[in-house]
């Protein structure tokens, strides 16, 4: 390709509505452009990346015994009313009729059209395992679309799907495909966490993500240096570590005048957050009134909490008041009668909590379970923060942020139970098929590159997704012997197998070093007058900035060892 052929139109400025690096070079490099908020074209550098990551996932799952098609993007609605996802879901699930009045919806992932695409077919254990996958738009209607293509409206995902007849064949495919998904992270130059991860809408028990580790990450995790252990704060456990309240151990009421805060009661007390209790007040999906508590220096889990109550929420003022609460002193001691009282597991054995006293401006020390207040239930309901103890080890959690570029589950029969999908075992019972879904965000894992992969120049593409891995620049292209050399070694590169893009636009050197820094191609091979007089060139490393000379007959073959080496 010809620089002056190639449709990558390069801005000076930072685009004002661009927050992340990925989005502000994207759009500076002349590799996508926003058509609407949430709708980006993806214009030919973008495009040729985005095929290299198809290609690399492809190789993958077809290695891994996994069969490529290609569903409808409009899938009948009656189809998610089956599974129970239609309302579920919520608003950014795209509905629409067709001219005929009947509802369809965009596919935004397609568990129910793959089961009810094989369960007239999938019928018997001796078709079983079967794994099938697509690449393929998708549509999600983002109530505030934003960060380029991190969160956008419409993306590229690969999604597949497996069936199996039996528990041990479902992990087998699960594990399979974990494999294959570090792979690809690998391969795609990414640095990536696999990571315990809730299964949100998706369903099932068991799910992992992998995230590319970036400081612009939507998502927060944990992790342990010691044993591998990572999970996002969605779904991580810990062991974590309370102290007891002050006072000798017997149920004391204190004024606490204005100490509505942990911060403040901390304080007032004298005692570090943890040996404090904080308590919380919802309304859970069944209407039943609940105090939930934990330990002073975490939070509520909102998505534990969900998994707990269902769809619930705190209580407004006014329902407080209804409940006889008080916010900023609700405690456990003193309960009004019918409202139950969850509490975090971790406080299980801490036998002297300082608390709400459920009387404005008073708390107690001293409380103790099972002395001065009963427990209804104990459950995992605390965010787990950088800090606390691993769950699997002896070491300490690190926090980081993270991209979800992919993530494996383990359905199970939520959906072939749900959709009627079953098969025939060995001994002639029916049983609904086994299923896991495993998705890949194509267009995420190209903005993960970028994040992963930048500098106050530019991107810096891995090799292996680089739209051209070598830029040739003759600085003056229209003159001997810049141009014949240039168009030599073009053809050259060209026919040795190496993506080559030629910069031949008559153009400033700044401008030409500066555009080609920005697109991020990972190898530059510089033309100028006085290193041609000499027999060399200059040979560029766009990822260390490294810079050398090279004989003119030998940077052919130089840069072949390197790109096939990167390519490996």
């Amino acid at each position: 390709m010809r620089m002056s052929s190639l449709y990558a139109p390069t801005l000076k400025e930072d685009p004002a509505e661009a927050e992340l690096a990925s989005h502000r070079l994207l759009l500076r490099a002349g590799f996508i452009r926003k058509q609407a908020s949430g709708l980006y074209s993806y214009l030919p550098l973008a495009w040729r990346s985005l095929k290299k990551i198809e290609a690399i996932v492809r190789d993958e799952m077809d290695a891994a015994g996994a069969q490529e098609l290609m569903l409808p993007v409009m899938v009948d609605a009656e189809l998610w009313r089956e599974s129970g996802r239609h309302d579920a879901y919520g608003p950014e699930l795209m509905r629409f009729e067709d001219r005929h009045g009947r509802e369809f919806v965009l596919g935004p992932t397609h568990e129910e059209t793959i089961t009810d695409l094989v369960k007239n077919e999938l019928r018997s254990y001796k078709q079983l395992p079967v794994n099938l996958y697509q690449i393929q738009s998708k549509f999600r209607d983002e109530i505030r679309p934003r960060f380029g293509l991190m969160r956008s409206r419409e993306f590229i995902m690969k999604d597949g799907y497996s069936f199996d007849a039996t528990q041990e064949g479902l992990q087998r495919t699960y594990d399979a495909m974990k494999e294959a998904y570090a792979n690809i992270c690998e391969r795609c130059g990414i640095m990536a966490l696999p990571v315990v991860a809730d299964s949100g809408q998706i369903g099932g028990d068991t799910s992992v993500e992998f995230m590319a580790l970036a400081e612009a990450g939507e998502a927060s995790l944990v992790y342990c240096e010691n044993c591998g252990f990572a999970a996002d704060d969605e779904a991580a456990s810990t062991k974590v570590v309370v102290e007891e309240g002050p006072g000798d151990g017997a149920l004391t009421r204190v004024h606490t005048p204005g100490a509505g805060t942990i911060e403040k009661i901390s304080a007032l007390l004298g005692v570090a957050e943890r040996a404090t209790r904080k308590s919380l007040a919802l309304i859970a999906a069944d209407g039943t009134p609940t105090v939930v508590i934990v330990p002073g220096d975490h939070e509520l889990n909102e998505v534990k909490a969900e998994h707990l109550f269902g769809e619930y929420h705190l209580m407004s003022d006014e329902e407080l008041e209804d409940a006889g609460l008080h916010k900023g002193f609700i405690g456990p001691v003193g309960l009004p009668v019918g409202i139950r009282l969850v509490c975090d597991e971790s406080l299980r054995e801490s036998a002297s909590w300082a608390c709400g006293a459920n009387e404005v401006d008073y708390h107690y020390t001293g409380a103790r379970p099972g002395r001065d207040f009963a427990v209804d239930a104990w459950a995992d309901l605390v965010t787990v923060v950088a800090g606390d103890p691993c769950p699997h080890c002896d070491g300490v959690l690190k926090g980081a942020r993270g991209i979800e570029v992919s993530q494996v589950f383990q359905l199970g029969t939520k959906y072939s139970e749900a959709m009627d999908a079953s098969f025939m075992d060995e001994d002639g019972h029916e049983k609904p098929l086994l299923m896991g879904c495993y998705g890949v965000g194509v267009s995420r894992t190209l903005t993960a590159a970028v994040e992963q992969h930048n500098d106050e120049h530019g991107i810096i593409w891995p090799v292996s997704i680089a739209p051209y891995e070598v830029s040739l620049i003759p600085l003056d292209p229209k003159k001997e012997p810049c141009a014949s050399t240039a168009e030599r070694l073009f053809d050259e590169l060209v026919s040795a197998g190496i993506e080559t893009v030629m910069d031949d636009r008559d153009e400033r050197p700044g401008v030409k070093f500066a555009d080609n820094d920005l697109m991020g191609f990972p190898y530059q091979i510089v033309l100028g007058r006085r290193g041609l007089e000499r027999g060399v060139v200059e040979l560029k490393d766009r990822a260390t900035g490294e810079r050398e000379d090279v004989a003119v007959g030998e940077v052919v073959a130089r840069v072949v060892a390197l790109v096939e080496a990167a390519r490996a």
